[in-house]
């Protein structure tokens, strides 16, 4: 396998939830790859720090106000980039958020904003793009962004628990819906990373001490380990992997368990 696999000059990339954190970071390896960038968020203010990031690595970045939630936002933001660049190759799902809340007390409210932003925001960007480039240049690299609850329940963050299950789901149907379209579908499942959705759990030493404790890396993750898997599911290098949920999490979820006799 040569480096020429995971070049992604002259590709297009889309990534949603890109002004900081995790989409920022996979941004701006897709970038150092070789991409052209379209980076989105709810407001497009957001995202003059990523954007300079992005050019300063020589390559062109699009700023895009887009409302995941929001089919008609979908609709503009995805034809302000076929408008600049003419196509889109590759699409990162990165958009999330989280209520962290007993079930009893989770309103109906607080359930639709996760769900329709981290399930059904990511199906109709899947659908938008799809659409308008890639089944008619017959292909595409959709990474979808799961976690570690695509595989595993958590309390206290049911809805989320779900959306990221149903994230691993889409995945799969989405993969085999447009496989002999050129088009894969894959899941990247960051396991523990300090980002601003969950800094305040990490102002609990002993949580953080109980979660490295657990992780057999011994740290939890920063976002520049990301990029590499970004990357190999952006590029040729992972033509034949489609519908998988690829995990990068120091092996939180390899399903060892610390024993103690």
């Amino acid at each position: 396998m040569t480096t020429s696999m995971f070049d992604l000059s002259g590709k297009i990339a889309l990534v949603t939830g890109a002004s900081r954190g995790l989409g920022l970071a996979i941004a701006k390896a897709l970038a150092e790859a070789g991409a052209d960038l379209a980076v989105t968020s709810r407001k497009e203010s957001s995202l003059e720090g990523t954007c300079r990031e992005i050019e300063a690595l020589g390559r062109r970045a699009l700023p895009v106000a887009l409302d995941v939630r929001d089919l008609d936002s979908i609709d503009k933001a995805t034809d302000k980039v076929m408008a600049e660049y003419g196509r889109i190759d590759i699409l990162v799902n990165n958009a999330g958020c989280n209520v962290r809340k007993p079930t009893i007390e989770m309103s109906g409210e607080e359930w639709d904003m996760v769900l329709d932003t981290n399930l059904k925001g990511a199906f109709f960007m899947c659908a938008a793009v799809a659409k308008k480039s890639m089944l008619k240049q017959k292909y595409g690299r959709i990474i979808n962004i799961g976690s570690g609850t695509s595989k595993f329940g958590s309390g206290g963050i049911g809805p989320y628990c779900a959306s990221r299950g149903g994230i691993r789901q889409l995945t799969q149907s989405l993969a085999d819906e447009w496989g002999n379209d050129g088009i894969n579908v894959n899941t990247l499942g960051p396991g523990w990373f300090k980002t601003e959705q969950t800094r305040v759990l990490y102002e609990n030493q002993a949580w953080v001490d109980y979660i490295v404790d657990r992780i057999p890396k011994k740290r939890v993750g920063k976002p520049e380990d990301l990029a590499g898997m970004a990357v190999f599911l952006a590029s040729e290098a992972s033509e034949y992997v489609t519908g998988q949920l690829m995990m990068v999490d120091g092996g939180l979820t390899t399903g060892a368990m610390k024993v103690t006799v």
